[in-house]
């Protein structure tokens, strides 16, 4: 067990990624927190066994969230403590009155997430009208076909000769027919998995939003609270 000190760099502040630190810690047994520091950086201090703390810097490189940027990672380790219970995030470090610039970066963000909220819209009704028009398809078929097997029924009590002929094209006919209901079901399997990701994305991006509409809220309290403050010190 150890302890190790981090410092992340980039575009790491209100964009859901100390949720999404929160996250990777709990699953990899790891305690500590996370918090905001004043230079737009993210300080993580947590302990934990030695091979987890390393993986979660190795994902924190390669599966941070769509909306964060990870620069560097700094880390200096030291002894283990004992002295988390669990992982938290923390507005301890958080700067008290937001900029305008801030305001500014967090409605930029929500601008993006709407965008990519869209652009899966757009994919799954794609989706959706090439599954129906797939499955429309393979219906004309089937009707095309049902209708030769029955004209081929009606035709059969006067063709009692070629009875053996005919018994073997209905076999062939079956077959297709077999064929595109299987097909069917194989499109509408493969529809299950996709949506069932696709659901999985966009709670994991409605999350990231209601995360940042709460930290937008705390930024323009302060905003205004500073605004007051300097309306007050003219007077």
């Amino acid at each position: 067990m150890i302890r190790a000190d981090i410092i992340i760099t980039g575009n790491v502040q209100m964009v859901g990624f100390r949720t999404f630190l929160k996250n990777l810690a709990d699953s990899l047994h790891i305690t500590g927190y996370a918090k905001n520091l004043e230079d737009g950086s993210v300080n993580v201090v947590c302990e934990g066994e030695g091979e987890n703390i390393e993986e979660m810097i190795g994902k924190i490189r390669e599966n941070s969230p769509s909306f964060a940027s990870v620069g560097d990672i700094s880390t200096e380790y030291s002894d283990y403590g004992a002295e988390f219970t669990s992982f938290e995030r923390t507005d301890g470090d958080v700067p008290k009155e937001a900029t305008l610039g801030d305001l500014l970066g967090v409605m930029k963000s929500f601008d993006t997430k709407a965008e990519t909220l869209v652009g899966i819209l757009s994919g799954m009704d794609s989706t959706l009208k090439g599954v129906k028009e797939d499955t429309s398809l393979m219906l004309d078929k089937q009707d095309q076909m049902l209708d030769k097997q029955d004209s081929m029924l009606e035709k059969q009590d006067s063709m009692l000769e070629k009875q053996d002929s005919m018994l073997e094209k209905q076999n062939v006919h079956t077959q297709i027919l077999t064929g595109f209901r299987d097909q069917t079901n194989q499109n509408f399997e493969v529809l299950n998995v996709k949506y069932g990701r696709i659901s999985e994305k966009m709670d994991g991006i409605l999350d990231e939003m209601r995360e940042e509409r709460r930290e937008l809220r705390t930024s323009m309290e302060g905003l205004t609270d500073a605004i007051i403050k300097v309306a007050e010190s003219k007077k």
